[in-house]
């Protein structure tokens, strides 16, 4: 098998933030989604830790008849609570 057998991307479309209007390859996970949240670490100029932008997966476009997803695009989240960990359904929601 080739690499490229392996290996799935897709282009996927950033909005807001720094990355506004960039697109970048994104990997696919096992269902052919890419993943919910992009984090992307832009190292600091004067040595500090490298600050985190964190995008969020939302879909780009539903069709009309059956309202499937036609697409995903990320949009900027500078306000993220997840933690980056995961979420378990007997978890408690974040309060």
């Amino acid at each position: 098998m080739a690499e490229t057998d392996l290996v799935k991307s897709q282009d996927i479309p950033f909005e807001g933030g720094p990355m506004d209007g960039r697109v970048l390859p994104v990997l696919l996970g096992p269902t052919g989604h890419p993943p919910k949240t992009y984090r992307i670490p832009v190292p600091d100029p004067a040595g500090g830790p490298p600050t985190v932008l964190v995008y969020r997966r939302v879909p780009r476009g539903h069709s009309r008849r059956l309202g499937l997803v036609q697409g995903w695009k990320y949009a900027y989240d500078p306000d993220d609570r997840s933690g980056g960990g995961l979420r378990w359904p007997w978890s408690r929601p974040n309060g």
